[in-house]
């Protein structure tokens, strides 16, 4: 039973207003540096809006969604009301004042610095100091879901954790780790700057310092889909999870091996040596382990949902699937853009072949793809299945929930398809304009117009998807049944210490980023010719 369904509704409401506008700010972006439209005349004006589209969908959208789903996992499967709801409310303003307060001087063009922060590049302090208590505010939900999980354990001595609370809280911890280094970026280098304390900026130090965050922020937005895929996709079409011990070790990998991944980003920066850049390499290749896990579970997991509705053969079993259920098109579109947005990363983690693709448009549609694919689709997902539950009321129409995921999905391929060759091309990211009547770009054309339309879909599967929660908001009343997750073909009654536990896996998780963040970082921090003058945003 959910108890605290206000503040969850809230959090949700929230995230998918902001989520929203973002989409806007990003459609409107494709189309001004199209050979659509007219150049706008003042590139600040796409800056600005890059900074704003970027900063609520890198940290606002994806985090609420997280604290929401997490609230719901909390009371559902423990069985027990949330401890510490003042708390969890407080967590809640402060992300959205700081929203607020970081969006202004992004709007009033004096903190054009995109949501990467893009040292020396200097904006308004309200915009960091925004960001800042949105971490906060995050970090106050990942305190209450270790609290509400000690409490359980408390009174549930040697019980196996269930397995969407275990994976939820894994989650919690690996956000709280991962912000660290942004957190880091922003009170030691970044805002003692923009309040007039310095006037210069070790930039390289500021970029290690956010590649702590800027790769391992992706698997913290990954949680609430992985925990759909195990915990949701199974009991929604008749199922069972595979196996519940593989479940658990695939959020363990992701807990320990996200995090020392970031440098690979900084391939081509002459202050990080080549020996962390490969490690940091290798470790990228060794995250894949847990997906490959996730959708070889997952899958087998369909096929037992399968096989119980009377499906035969070696693929015969796949006929019998009930594609009409909206949470089976949503996990088949989600594999198919991790496939493909997988396969790109790849090429991103190579220290040879990513020379050919860095910063350009191959960058923009291969996290375009993952993130606005495959995770977006699936905290879709999420939110028709617990929307009955929260609300009372029936989802208003199947129909339009299957039409607005395969809007969702075919708008996204059609969007960074196109991105992904014009980045083979060596087309640039981040630039506001093009001109398309140059030869050398003309080429070009074509396939950004195609990314332009594909863009207007997302834009109307958007509109529907929230068309969608506000009129179930006034459907039929229902009265739900208990909230439950899927639960495993062999159902486990004890669990190693090490499977139903975090302390070992944390150790190694901050041992790993110690160990391969700590020397670059010590070796720039004692440096003193390697600061360079701040630049400053808009009016001082």
């Amino acid at each position: 039973m959910l108890h605290n369904r206000r503040l969850i509704l809230a959090h949700f409401w929230l995230a998918f207003a902001v989520f929203g506008l973002a989409l806007l700010l990003g459609a409107w972006q494709m189309y001004v540096r199209s050979p659509l439209s007219p150049w706008v005349n003042n590139p600040e004006w796409y800056y600005r809006s890059l900074t704003a589209h970027g900063t609520v969908m890198g940290y606002v959208f994806p985090t609420l969604v997280a604290m929401a789903f997490g609230y719901a996992i909390s009371e559902s499967s423990l069985k027990q009301n949330l401890v510490g709801v003042r708390w969890a409310w407080a967590g809640f303003w402060l992300i959205a004042v700081g929203s607020v307060i970081a969006m202004i001087p992004v709007a009033l063009g004096m903190a054009s610095v995109l949501y990467t922060f893009y040292p020396p590049l200097i904006g308004n302090p309200f915009y960091y100091i925004g960001v800042v208590m949105v971490v906060v505010g995050s970090w106050i939900w990942v305190a209450l879901m270790s609290v509400n999980l000690g409490i359980w354990k408390k009174a549930n001595p040697g019980a196996p954790v269930p397995l969407a609370m275990f994976a939820n809280v894994a989650g919690s911890y690996l956000w709280g780790w991962t912000a660290v280094g942004a957190a880091l970026e922003l009170l030691l280098q970044i805002i003692p700057v923009a309040l007039g304390f310095k006037s210069t900026i070790d930039a390289g130090l500021a970029r290690v310092f956010f590649s702590w965050t800027l790769h391992a922020i992706v698997y913290f937005w990954l949680m609430p889909t992985y925990i759909a895929y195990y915990t949701i996709v199974p009991r929604s079409i008749g199922g069972r999870i595979y196996s519940d011990t593989m479940a658990r070790i695939s959020f363990i990998l992701f807990l320990v091996v996200a995090m020392p991944i970031g440098i690979h980003h900084a391939f081509a920066d002459p202050q990080v040596g080549a020996g962390f850049k490969f490690i940091h390499s290798a470790f990228t290749a060794l995250v894949a382990l847990p997906t490959l896990l996730t959708v070889f579970t997952i899958c087998a997991s369909i096929e037992i949902a399968a096989r119980a509705r009377g499906g035969r053969g070696m693929f015969g079993w796949l006929k019998v699937l009930p594609w009409r259920n909206p949470m089976m098109l949503a996990v088949t579109f989600s594999f198919i853009m991790l496939g493909f947005g997988g396969a790109g990363g790849l090429i991103n983690m190579s220290y040879q072949l990513d020379a050919s693709i860095h910063n350009t448009q191959w960058i923009t549609g291969h996290f375009h793809l993952i993130f606005g694919g495959a995770i977006v689709i699936m905290y879709f997902a999420i939110a028709y299945d617990l929307w009955p539950h929260l609300t009372g009321r029936q989802i208003v129409s199947l129909g339009l929930v299957r039409l607005q995921l395969w809007l969702w999905f075919i708008g996204m391929i059609v969007t960074t398809f196109p991105w992904h060759y014009v980045g083979i091309l060596g087309m640039p990211r981040r630039m506001s304009f093009f001109d398309y009547t140059d030869p050398a770009l003309a080429n070009e054309a074509l396939s950004v117009v195609f990314s332009v339309f594909g863009g207007f879909i997302l834009v109307a599967a958007g509109i529907l998807f929230i068309a969608i929660l506000v009129r179930t908001q006034f459907s039929v009343r229902q009265e739900p049944e208990e909230y439950r997750f899927a639960v495993a073909v062999h159902p486990l009654t004890r669990v190693p210490a090490a499977l139903n536990s975090y302390g070992l896996w944390i150790a190694l998780m901050i041992g790993l980023t110690i160990t391969n963040y700590g020397y670059p970082i010590l070796q720039l921090a004692v440096r003193d010719d390697t600061s360079v003058p701040a630049v400053y945003v808009g009016e001082r």
